[in-house]
């Protein structure tokens, strides 16, 4: 089985927003979910959401307002076929 090159996780937030942020393994993501999402899911204070590949630019969301996680790997070596 082809190994992802990196993961995009969907943010579902409160009042319909999506973001989307992209990390390279899912055991960075992991990480990041157990330790900054999950022991503060109730949490109003804003937190780090890591950005990767966009220089100067960076996220942050109350993680009591993350309703949902969508976790997609990308296979950058895949064709689109339509």
């Amino acid at each position: 089985m082809p190994k992802p090159s990196e993961y995009a996780v969907h943010l579902l937030l409160t009042g319909g927003h999506r973001e989307e942020v992209k990390f390279p393994t899912i055991q960075d993501f992991q990480n990041w979910y157990s330790t900054t999402v999950k022991p503060k899911a109730t949490s109003k204070e804003f937190e780090n959401v890591p950005i990767k590949n966009i220089q100067g630019e960076y996220m942050v969301v109350r993680p009591a307002d993350i309703i949902a996680i969508r976790v997609e790997p990308i296979y950058t070596s895949s064709v689109d076929r339509f």
